[in-house]
């Protein structure tokens, strides 16, 4: 095999998700480091979500204010008649509810529904409620009334300018030590990972395929051996791939919280899961009835064969080969959803690792010199995932294939719609992987060429 076909190493993965990794779970395997379990590491972080329910309690408090307030001068209802029909800037406090509402919807809005990570939004709605209730506390004729009519636009005050104390001092503070420690993780398990072509094999952690496919490996090993990352920018694409992997042994992990979506007539069923800071995951898990080896040579070894048989993808090109294990591929995506989900294009960089009992290619989203966004695609942005194929322990004739799947097609398109599209593709993937398998059998051989 020569430089160019090793450097296609693993680009042969669909590229509508062209990397999301993924591996087999019926099989546990050691996580490169310490496992984070869903409680410790929630989509909405504990501080975050304290921080919604306080200002649930802002709304909820101001408002048992005002009705408390109602009561006091006549009944109710007259008052309220008073506040809300009859409504004027000097006399009433229906205003200062409006403002609990108008914080409510702005913050929960802003950091539960698109968990922002950004104190514009707490800025907005405490610089609008003070900049309302100064000149209110001034002109207003309430204060004459009681004591009591004091305690509203106080409270409405203390309370924006806490949550915009809480919102900066604590939520954001506590969510950058969680993504920097997150991140010091990923770093200790790119350090510790095995390479994928040692110099020497030890331990029987790495072992070598089947004689079918040990001929291409040999001519890959001579090309590969040696080969590191050297510059600063290589460097950084190592990082990211070993995040990738790290993230999909994680995921993998986690097979007890996968949540159960669709399956197909094959036994094939798609997954989802919530990841910490890359959202909502598709994964693919499937029984085949071939060993391990031969689905490891034609999704990742046999890259530039993948198009000719795979029609969820339309092109791929290795724009880089870093290191042993890491590559930077450029994948185009087929239309989807009956053409409604045009064709995009990914630029991933990838890292490939083999080990004793299962094969695996992960990658994610990176950016390349040699293929910017044009206008000719739209440029999809995938998060970590990726292909595994695990062995058999007892019969080493059939595996179990995973695919993880995390993508952003960009675009307007609606997320329900992109979801489909998604659980729809894995499904015809499969599909195609079947029928080459299927061709590639010795029962088949006289009757297909490939």
């Amino acid at each position: 095999m020569q430089s160019g076909e090793y450097g296609e190493l693993g680009s042969s993965l669909p590229a509508i998700a062209s990397l999301n990794a993924s591996y087999s779970t019926s099989m546990s395997l050691p996580t490169p480091y310490p496992f984070v379990t869903p409680s410790e590491r929630k989509a909405i972080s504990d501080v975050r979500r304290t921080f919604c329910l306080f200002v649930t309690f802002d709304l909820l408090f101001v408002t048992l204010l005002w009705i408390i307030e109602l009561n006091i001068s006549s009944s109710f209802w007259t008052s309220l008649y008073n506040e809300v029909v009859l409504y004027t800037f000097q006399s009433s406090f229906f205003d200062i509810f409006l403002l609990a509402v108008f914080r409510f919807l702005c913050l929960q809005l802003g950091y539960a529904a698109f968990r922002l990570k950004h104190w514009w939004v707490v800025a907005i709605t405490t610089l609008v409620t003070s900049v309302f209730l100064v000149p209110k506390v001034i002109k207003s004729d309430l204060m004459s009334r009681n004591a009591f009519s004091y305690v509203l636009p106080i409270t409405s005050f203390v309370l924006a300018w806490l949550e915009t104390w809480f919102f900066d001092f604590k939520v954001l503070t506590q969510e950058a030590n969680d993504e920097r420690a997150y991140l010091a993780a990923v770093k200790a398990a790119c350090e510790r990972a095995p390479v994928l072509y040692p110099r020497a094999v030890s331990d029987g952690q790495f072992y070598s395929p089947p004689e079918s496919v040990a001929g291409s490996e040999e001519d890959l090993d001579e090309e590969g051996l040696g080969r590191r990352a050297v510059t600063a920018q290589e460097k950084e694409y190592v990082r990211q791939g070993c995040e990738a992997m790290s993230v999909v042994e994680q995921i993998l992990a986690q097979e007890d919280n996968w949540k159960f979506e669709k399956n197909n007539e094959m036994g094939d069923s798609v997954y989802t899961l919530e990841i910490p800071f890359h959202g909502k995951t598709f994964i693919l898990k499937a029984f085949m009835q071939c060993p391990a080896e031969l689905v490891y040579q034609e999704v990742i070894l046999q890259p530039e064969k993948m198009v000719q048989w795979n029609r969820t993808v339309s092109a791929c090109q290795v724009l880089q080969r870093v290191d042993d294990n890491t590559l930077i591929s450029y994948d185009v995506s087929a239309g989807a959803a009956g053409g409604v989900v045009s064709a995009r294009d990914f630029v991933n960089v990838r890292r490939v690792e083999r080990k004793r009992d299962c094969y695996l290619s992960a990658g994610m989203a990176t950016d390349h010199e040699a293929k910017l966004p044009c206008g000719r695609y739209v440029r999809g942005e995938n998060g970590p995932g990726g292909f595994v194929v695990l062995k058999s322990s007892s019969n080493p004739s059939v595996c179990t294939f995973i695919w993880i799947l995390n993508t952003d097609l960009k675009g307007r398109l609606p997320r329900y719609l992109i979801h489909q599209s998604l659980a729809a593709t894995m499904f015809e993937f499969m599909s195609h992987l079947r029928q080459r398998i299927a061709d590639l059998r010795p029962s088949h051989r006289s009757h297909h060429h490939c």
